[in-house]
């Protein structure tokens, strides 16, 4: 089993791209720093904040190098390795274990419908051909199937996976999952919510993987710590600060997608605040408009982030 330790703020990195799509590797670094300077304790690469799915091989080859060399080894690095098929995603992992990666983060295959007993022999593939932890990656939204609390306790046991990132957005479930593995202290569970980690910390998650924490590491850290400390109380209060804080997310819509609105919000904010040349996003996505970019604006100043 791993011995990744995997707790605390791992945010997924926003990956910075040039007006000709290519990743903005000043930039990328920038970020890199912030979050690092922040005080998070990992940093997920090419995960769905980071548009994974529009990036080729040599793209996100460039994001796991600057990252690789700009982190220094300070944190642990996890990539996704996200594709609709088990041999191109082998294909990734083989590259991101030759770049330097200490996991990879894996999802179910996507576009063809599967079941759960495909998606354990994609996991078991993976891990038989590239030997590095890997985090289980659950987000039904994009991937159409959800994991089950079976599935990974089997990945578990057949030593495939040493942590899930949760991003399903069924608390309930992940609630009980975390009473399934109370025991197993090396398996890790991750919530992908910004706006519900107090609630996740409390009944025994082990960390957070928050887009938002792109733009405001530092808070998402201090939540955190205030979490492990006990003082539930400053926990709820910088939580209740990073939900005003996310209202971001929503402000390119409807002139934008729901994804392009959340990412598009994170790379509007980070531009504003002098991390990213560029905002743009993977075509087709819409740039978002005026009036939400000065939305955007006021929201940062609020929190004291501009």
């Amino acid at each position: 089993m791993s011995t990744l330790n995997l707790h605390g703020i791992i945010p997924p990195v926003v990956t910075p791209l040039t007006h000709d799509y290519k990743v903005d590797k000043p930039s990328l670094r920038r970020v890199i720093k912030h979050l690092l300077d922040g005080g998070v304790h990992g940093l997920f690469l090419l995960g769905s904040t980071s548009e994974v799915v529009f990036l080729n091989a040599q793209q996100r080859a460039d994001v796991m190098e600057v990252a690789v060399e700009e982190a220094g080894g300070r944190v642990p690095l996890v990539a996704g390795v996200i594709d609709p098929t088990t041999d191109r995603t082998i294909a990734y992992a083989r590259q991101a274990k030759e770049l330097g990666v200490d996991g990879l983060v894996v999802t179910s295959q996507f576009y063809t419908r599967t079941s759960q007993a495909e998606t354990i022999d994609h996991f078991a593939y993976v891990k038989d051909a590239v030997d590095l932890p890997i985090i289980a990656y659950d987000i039904p939204v994009c991937v159409q199937l959800k994991l089950t609390r079976e599935t990974l306790r089997e990945m578990y046991d057949r030593k495939i996976i040493c942590a899930v990132k949760d991003s399903s957005g069924d608390d309930g479930n992940m609630r009980m999952l975390m009473r399934d593995f109370a025991d197993h202290p090396d398996f890790a569970i991750l919530t992908g919510s910004e706006t519900l980690v107090d609630y996740a910390l409390l009944g025994g998650a082990h960390g957070n993987v928050p887009g938002l924490g792109n733009v405001d590491p530092a808070g998402y850290v201090r939540l955190y710590n205030a979490a492990k400390a006990g003082d539930w109380n400053a926990a709820r209060a910088e939580q209740h600060r990073l939900i005003a804080l996310f209202d971001i997310v929503f402000q390119g819509v409807p002139h934008t997608s729901p994804n392009a609105s959340g990412v598009g919000g994170f790379k509007t904010a980070m531009h504003l605040m002098g991390l990213i040349e560029n905002r743009h996003m993977s075509r087709p996505n819409r740039l978002l408009p005026d009036p939400a970019v000065e939305k955007i604006r006021s929201i940062l100043v609020s929190a004291g982030l501009l």
